[in-house]
């Protein structure tokens, strides 16, 4: 059985005042049934973008799918028509967004905004469909589903309202789930409670799940698969265990290093990724990393190697041919 998902060399553009955003730059993994995969990264490295464009949400205009292909269960997802695309939304793929306090409709009551996917897509009347709305308001856990169904958004708590999107994503049974920082704005104790609601409905229905996060952190207990982005970029990509403990890339080092741990003397600072990420403005002709990287080399400013290995990385460092040239001045080798 050949993948659920396979995205390839995706790329995707948004054209603004100040010139062409490549926010997407060649992105390409596959996703098999069953699966979770996490895309992890700094704000603004294009992993929001690559999982919009899955569902083909990207705004157009300014934002445009330019290249690559995507196929899911072995259609091609961006050459069918607005209105087969229309029936795979919400029902074959569906995507928990990142801000539950701006997600939810704030002049339509839960009940109407749950009832309105399964009406839409599994053709049943509104009593059934209700009852069903009921059951997934128990289904994520929420206490009181009959009082909660007649309320608005402004009613419920971020947890809540984050619980609500969760039940409109599974109201379908979909096959893929797309979690884009699920977590985001919640307090520490909701978040657990969020993670592991979303790992408890993926095992119970079965369905892949592409959690996306800046948080390497979240992704232990959770994910199959890690892929880390930057610049638009898969850097590398692997295992948990591959990635958390033996990463490659010196972005995934840097992404470790800055989280805190339980082994952390008392007064010890976490150590930052120096720098800004790039201006995506820009055409890298080499490593986008390279001004923030202390290990870049001459060759780092020419070209990027395709990514190679079991942990799919694209770095000099690792590379089996890598030139034997000088490093950069003030660089070390790791």
């Amino acid at each position: 059985m050949g993948p659920l998902l396979t995205v390839n060399d995706l790329h995707v553009e948004f054209k603004t005042y100040a010139g062409i955003v490549e926010a997407v730059r060649g992105v390409s993994f596959e996703l098999q049934t069953g699966e979770v995969m996490a895309i992890v990264g700094e704000s603004g490295c294009g992993k929001s973008v690559t999982a919009q464009s899955i569902l083909r949400i990207i705004p157009e205009p300014p934002g445009k799918i330019t290249g690559g292909s995507i196929l899911f269960d072995d259609e091609e997802i961006l050459s069918i028509s607005e209105r087969k695309m229309r029936s795979i939304r919400g029902k074959k793929i569906s995507m928990i967004f990142q801000d539950p306090m701006t997600s939810l409709n704030p002049v339509l009551s839960v009940q109407t905004q749950l009832t309105e996917t399964l009406c839409r897509h599994t053709g049943m009347n509104k009593h059934e469909a209700t009852r069903r709305a009921l059951e997934l308001l128990d289904l994520v856990g929420i206490p009181a589903p009959e009082t909660r169904l007649r309320q608005y958004p402004h009613e419920l708590s971020g947890g809540l309202r984050q619980r609500v999107m969760i039940a409109m994503a599974l109201s379908c049974d979909p096959r893929l789930l797309i979690a884009d920082e699920p977590t985001t704005a919640l307090d520490v104790t909701i978040q657990a409670q969020i993670l592991e609601l979303i790992k408890e409905i993926k095992d119970r229905l079965q369905m892949s799940l592409i959690l996306i996060t800046h948080d390497l952190g979240v992704v232990a207990g959770l994910a199959d698969r890690v892929m880390v982005m930057y610049a638009g970029q898969v850097f590398e990509m692997g295992t948990v265990d591959e990635i958390l403990k033996k990463p490659l890339h010196p972005y995934t080092w840097g992404l470790l290093r800055s989280l805190p741990r339980l082994d952390m003397t008392k007064g010890q600072k976490l150590i930052p990724i120096w720098g800004q990420p790039p201006d995506l403005l820009q055409r890298f002709t080499g490593c986008s990393f390279l001004p923030r990287c202390d290990y870049a080399m001459n060759i780092c400013v020419r070209e990027i190697p395709e990514a190679f290995g079991l942990h799919r990385v694209r770095c000099w460092l690792e590379h089996p041919q890598a030139p034997q040239i000088e490093r950069k001045t003030g660089g070390t080798l790791k």
